[in-house]
C-alpha cells in the first residue's frame, strides 16, 4: 500500500488523515466557506509537514496514490437551508400537494420551491404547446427560479420525459447564455414512484452547484499540480469515484459515512456488536446504530429525512455542533440549528463572531487551554466569550455566569441525547464518540442515555477521514427491464455488465482488475425482492409484472489501514501531566499521546489530544486500549 490520503470537509474544519505503510499521519485546518478549494489544499499542506516534517506540497501530490475527499456540505446546506432557488414543471397537476406529504416535507419544500411550480399537459405539442412552455418558463425565472426540475408521472415516464427534452432544448437551447440549468428525473433515477423520484431531483439540484464549483476548483488545483490521479469523491454508500462520475445527491452525508465505516471496524475489533455513535463537528451532530457490527441501511434512504431512491446509512444530523448558537427563544435556551462555522466562528475565536457557541461554554469552564486549541494555532479569547455568554444568556435569564454555562450546556446535551434516545430505542449498547467535539459531551450524554460503556477511537477527531481508509473504488450501474424471460435477462446482463466496463474503464481501471456483484432487484408493494445474478450464467425463478431493476456494482479494491489487535495486557495508573483551574476546580490532565497501552485513570479528569478534548467526570474511568483507543466506564454514581 503505498501512500493514501482521505480529507473530510466539515462546516467548520476540515479534517484530513494520511496512510502510508503502518503509519498514520492527521491534521486539521479551518474551513473556508467563500473558497472550499482553500481549505482542500490548506489541508494537503498540513498533511505534507505532518509526513515529511516540513510543508513540502509539491512532493506530496507527486507521491500519493489516491486523494479521497468527503463533505458535509450537502448536510449542513440542507440543515442552514443555504442553496438555489428551484422551479419544478410536471404532467401530474398534484405533484406539489403530494411532496409536501408532511410537516417536514412542507418546510422543506416551501423553501426549496415554494411557489414556482407548473402543470404543463406532455400530451400537447405545437404552437399551444410551445406557448405553453413558453409562458411557465418564464414565469418561474421570473420568480427567482435559477434551476428547474421536469418530472413526469406514468408508467412509460422516462420515454415521457426523453420526448419533452427534445422538444424543451429546441425552444432553449443549452447553449444559449443565460440558459437555465435542467434536470429530468429519469437522469437521476429510474425509481417508478414519482414522489421519491421528484424529491431526489429537487435535492440534487439545490446541492448540485456548490459541489460543482468547490470540486472541479479543487480538482483543478491538484492538476496544476501534475497529480497523478484524478480527486477521488467519497460517496454515502461507502465507497468513492472520480469528480467527473459522481451525482451531487450521492455526497449527501458521505463525511459520516467515513465515520461509519470506521465504527465497524472499531467494532470488529472489540467484539461489540451494539452501539450508537455520536459524530459531532463544528456544526452538526451526526447519529448512528449498530446492531450485530452493521449500521442500518435504507433501501429508500432519507435525506433531510426526506425518502429518496438512494441507498443510504440510517444516519440522523441534528443542528448541535461546536459551532452551533446557543440563544434565547421565549426565553428558553435554544441550541442550534444556526452555526457561525469557522469565520466568524464562536465568541473565543476572536473573529467577529458575536453569537454564544459550547465551545465558548467549555472555555470558560475550564476544558480548554485558550493557548494550546487547535494544535496551538489558535488562541483563545476568555473574556469576549464572557461578555457574549453574560449579555446573551446569563442577564437576560437573571442567571449568574455560572449558572449559565451550566444550563447552556445541559441543554446542549440534552438536544443530543433525546435524538439518541429515539433512534436507540431498548437496545443494550456502547456509545462511541468522535468528531472533533464528541469526545468533550461523551460521558455526560452517555449518562443521559444510561449508558456506562463510551468508546472514543485514538483518531476520534478526524475519524470520518480515518474512516474512508477501510473503503474501496467503486461504482453501480442499472437498467430497467420489462420482461424476466431467459433472453431478456441475458441481454441485459450483457448490456450492465458493458456499462461496468466503460464506467470503470473512465475510473482509470480495467474490468479485470475489479470484483463485479449482479442483483435483480423486484418491487412487491411491500419491500424488494433482491435475487443475485450469476453473470456468467444469468438465471432467475422470480416473477414479477412491472419488470425489475438490475443492477451491477464494480469495485478496485485498494489499499486499507489494518487496526492493532486488542489484547488484555499489563495495567498501570497514568500519570497526569499538569492541572488545570476550572469551573468546578482543579482538574488533572492527562496527555493522550504520552498514554500508552494499559493506563489508567479515574475522573473528575481531563484527556487532551492535539485536536480534541475528553471530559471524564467524578464516577468515570477511562483505560488505553493496544490500539490506543479510549476506552471509558461509568463506575459508581457522583458523589454529593
Amino acid at each position: 500500500m503505498g501512500l493514501l490520503i482521505n480529507i473530510d470537509n466539515g462546516g467548520t474544519l476540515t479534517d484530513v488523515c494520511a496512510v502510508s505503510g503502518d503509519q498514520i499521519f492527521h491534521g486539521k485546518t479551518l474551513t473556508t466557506p467563500h473558497d472550499l478549494s482553500k481549505c482542500f489544499m490548506d489541508a494537503l499542506s498540513v498533511i505534507s509537514g505532518r509526513i515529511y516534517g516540513a510543508e513540502n506540497l509539491v512532493r506530496l501530490v507527486a507521491e500519493v496514490d489516491h486523494i479521497r475527499y468527503s463533505t458535509t456540505q450537502g448536510t449542513n446546506a440542507l440543515v442552514e437551508r443555504k442553496g438555489p432557488r428551484l422551479g419544478l414543471i410536471s404532467n401530474d397537476k398534484d405533484l406539489a400537494e403530494r411532496l409536501q406529504y408532511d410537516d417536514h416535507a412542507k418546510d422543506l419544500y416551501q423553501s426549496i420551491i415554494g411557489s414556482r411550480f407548473a402543470y404543463i399537459d406532455a400530451e400537447e405539442e405545437g404552437g399551444v404547446f410551445e406557448n405553453r412552455l413558453t409562458a411557465i418558463v418564464n414565469e418561474l425565472t421570473a420568480q427567482g427560479a435559477n434551476r428547474l426540475i421536469i418530472s413526469f408521472k406514468g408508467k412509460d415516464f422516462s420515454q415521457t420525459e426523453s420526448h419533452f427534452r427534445r422538444l424543451f432544448y429546441r425552444k432553449f437551447p443549452r447553449h444559449l447564455l443565460g440558459a437555465v440549468p435542467v434536470i429530468f428525473s429519469n437522469e437521476l433515477t429510474l425509481d417508478e414512484d414519482i414522489t421519491r423520484r421528484s424529491w431526489a431531483s429537487i435535492l440534487n439540484s439545490f446541492l448540485h452547484p456548490a459541489m460543482e464549483h468547490f470540486l472541479y476548483n479543487a480538482e483543478g488545483e491538484l492538476r496544476s499540480r501534475k497529480s497523478r490521479n484524478p480527486l477521488l469523491i467519497y460517496r454515502s454508500d461507502g465507497n468513492s469515484t472520480r469528480v467527473a462520475r459522481t451525482v451531487a445527491l450521492n455526497t449527501y452525508s458521505s463525511g459520516p459515512r467515513g465515520g461509519v465505516e470506521g465504527t465497524k471496524a472499531l467494532l470488529q475489533l472489540y467484539g461489540i456488536s451494539n452501539a450508537i455513535s455520536m459524530d459531532i463537528g463544528g456544526t452538526t451532530t451526526d447519529i448512528a446504530v449498530f446492531t450485530n457490527q452493521q449500521v442500518d441501511v435504507r433501501r429508500y434512504g432519507l435525506v433531510d429525512a426526506i425518502e429518496t431512491p438512494t441507498r443510504l446509512a440510517n444516519i440522523h444530523s441534528i443542528g448541535a455542533g461546536g459551532s452551533s448558537i446557543i440563544s434565547l427563544k421565549d426565553n428558553k435556551i435554544q441550541v442550534g440549528p444556526e452555526s457561525v462555522g469557522a469565520s466568524p466562528g464562536p465568541l473565543c475565536f476572536g473573529r467577529g463572531g458575536d453569537q454564544p457557541t459550547i465551545t465558548d461554554v467549555y472555555l470558560l469552564m475550564g476544558y480548554f487551554d485558550p493557548a494550546s486549541y487547535f494544535g496551538g494555532n489558535l488562541h483563545l479569547n476568555v473574556e469576549k466569550s464572557r461578555e457574549g455568554i453574560m449579555a446573551k444568556i446569563a442577564v437576560p435569564l437573571g442567571l449568574s455566569l455560572e449558572e449559565a454555562l451550566q444550563a447552556m450546556a445541559d441543554a446542549y446535551h440534552k438536544k443530543i441525547a433525546d435524538q439518541m434516545r429515539t433512534m436507540l430505542g431498548n437496545i443494550d449498547s456502547h456509545l462511541i464518540a468522535f468528531g472533533g467535539a464528541g469526545p468533550m459531551s461523551a460521558c455526560l450524554v452517555a449518562e443521559q442515555l444510561g449508558l456506562n460503556e463510551v468508546l472514543v477511537p485514538r483518531m476520534a477527531a478526524v475519524f470520518s477521514a480515518f474512516g474512508i481508509g477501510f473503503s474501496d473504488i467503486a461504482s453501480s450501474y442499472s437498467l430497467r427491464l420489462a420482461s424476466l424471460d431467459a433472453t431478456s435477462l441475458k441481454q441485459a446482463v450483457a448490456d450492465v455488465k458493458n456499462l461496468a466496463v466503460t464506467g470503470m474503464r473512465s475510473e482509470g481501471f480495467e474490468i479485470e482488475e475489479c470484483t463485479l456483484e449482479c442483483r435483480l432487484i423486484i418491487a412487491d408493494g411491500e419491500g424488494e425482492d433482491i435475487h443475485d445474478i450469476d453473470l456468467n450464467s444469468p438465471t432467475c425463478s422470480a416473477v414479477s409484472k412491472d419488470g425489475a431493476l438490475l443492477e451491477i456494482t464494480a469495485t478496485k479494491p485498494i489499499g486499507h489501514y489494518t487496526l492493532e489487535d486488542h489484547v488484555n495486557g499489563a495495567v498501570q495508573k497514568a500519570e497526569p501531566t499538569g492541572q488545570r483551574e476550572g469551573l468546578f476546580g482543579r482538574l488533572p490532565i492527562f496527555t493522550i499521546e504520552d498514554l500508552k497501552s494499559g493506563d489508567t485513570g479515574q475522573g473528575p479528569a481531563i484527556l487532551e489530544e492535539e485536536f480534541f478534548t475528553c471530559s471524564i467526570p467524578e464516577g468515570w474511568a477511562f483505560n488505553i486500549s493496544s490500539n490506543q483507543d479510549v476506552l471509558l466506564t461509568k463506575t459508581t454514581a457522583k458523589i454529593g
